[in-house]
């Protein structure tokens, strides 16, 4: 098989090297690194080389234009129609737990075995293979990042800003902040001295299936430690500080670090504490202040809140952003009125609306006197231009006009 052809579909799954499934390789390469992913897999052909077609098809969801999608990924789950964890065991013939003292019976015919209990109930729903791919692209292009490692940053124009938490209190904040970065495809989030530690299952829950956010989540005893391999940071107050940085806007911060890591700088985003936000002396440390516009009065936002509006800043300078929600069987939208299927009506339907409605007024005696014909008709033609009508529905007011003027069926008219 040519690497222009990876990968293939089989049964529904994308497939490479004539039948691993994608998601295979994009998880062992997440889970183990590239080598060590590899080297498990040990499939004869499967090398560096052609890993970066396997991952670029993963990362930008190009099975969706297939119809297709691997074992173990949400889209599957979604496509599957699967909504419940009950729902999804039933699709199961078996899945055994362990060592096989439980087992769970549905009525399919798939077989599964899961580790634990625990683990099958965090991982049922599926999982978000195209992030792990585009993470395994940076890897591969550009090494693993790491902030003891000097020398040139290794940023992609893809990399996103991290979200830095300065000593987060509860673990329900810290899921919800996650939660958050998922919905506007921010990657890193940084932990800064968590006060119940970490990891915490209770910010997976409140992730609400931004798991991967959590899965990759960072702890790090100090804030030196957690921005040591950033070149910029922006931290969010709403107290005025009197210091001499930059003072800058939500939109203003995310135009500056779109820029910063477009030249190859890594940049984050530093958010307080719920109870008393930054210090002062943890302010100090950034490169610049980010005031959101708020009421003056009542200006503390919740953690998650503050950093939702920097990730809205950030997706909607993106190319890739949408209108909503994208999956199997909806495309994505933009603003504007939706046509779906239909087409605007042409000026010649239209004006064939307009003469119908004219005539039929004009033989009940509508005009009156007759002169004013003209000016009616062109207060009609005004309302109905302004609305812009599909076909269909010049259609339709044509009908309506039709069964007005000579009813329908038995409630028919004579015409004389």
């Amino acid at each position: 098989m040519s690497i222009d052809n990876l990968p293939e579909i089989h049964d529904g799954t994308p497939v490479v090297m004539g039948g691993l499934p994608v998601s295979e390789v994009v998880r062992a390469c997440h889970d183990l690194t590239i080598d060590g992913g590899l080297a498990q897999l040990a499939v004869d052909g499967l090398t560096r080389d052609v890993l970066e077609p396997i991952f670029t098809y993963c990362a930008e969801q190009r099975c969706a234009a297939a119809g297709a999608a691997c074992p173990g990924c949400r889209r599957r789950v979604e496509a599957d129609g699967i909504t419940s964890f009950d729902e999804f065991v039933a699709r199961h013939a078996e899945i055994v737990v362990g060592e096989g003292a439980t087992r769970l019976t549905g009525t399919g015919k798939r077989r599964l075995r899961v580790a634990s209990l625990d683990a099958l109930a965090r991982s049922w729903a599926g999982e978000d293979y195209w992030f792990w791919a585009r993470r395994n692209l940076r890897k591969l292009r550009y090494g693993i990042r790491r902030a003891h490692i000097s020398g040139a940053p290794a940023a992609s124009e893809a990399d996103t800003p991290s979200v830095i938490l300065m000593e987060p209190q509860l673990p329900d904040n810290i899921g919800m902040v996650a939660r958050a970065m998922g919905n506007f495809a921010l990657d890193g989030l940084r932990l800064v001295n968590p006060r119940d530690g970490w990891p915490n299952e209770k910010a997976r829950i409140a992730a609400s299936g931004a798991n991967y956010v959590i899965d990759d989540a960072t702890a790090h005893a100090s804030l030196r430690d957690a921005t040591a391999d950033l070149t910029w940071v922006c931290a969010t107050t709403a107290r005025q500080r009197d210091m001499r940085k930059p003072v800058m806007t939500p939109e203003q911060a995310v135009a500056e670090m779109r820029l910063r890591i477009g030249r190859g700088e890594r940049c984050g985003m530093l958010f307080g504490r719920e109870r008393n936000g930054l210090e002062s002396a943890e302010v100090a440390t950034a490169d610049a202040i980010v005031m959101i516009p708020v009421n003056s009065s009542f200006a503390s936002l919740n953690l998650a809140q503050a950093v939702l509006i920097l990730g809205y800043e950030w997706m909607r300078t993106s190319p890739v952003a949408t209108l909503g929600r994208v999956t199997t069987y909806e495309r994505p939208k933009s603003s504007g009125v939706d046509l779906g299927q239909d087409r605007r009506a042409t000026k010649e339907e239209v004006a064939g609306l307009l003469g119908h409605i004219e005539s039929e007024l004009a033989r009940l005696g509508f005009f009156n006197p007759p002169h004013k014909s003209s000016l009616v008709m062109g207060n009609v033609e005004t309302m109905i231009v302004r609305c812009e009508p599909t076909e269909q529905e010049v259609r339709t007011l044509r009908g309506i006009v039709a069964t007005l003027a000579h009813g329908k069926g038995k409630a028919r008219k004579s015409s004389t």
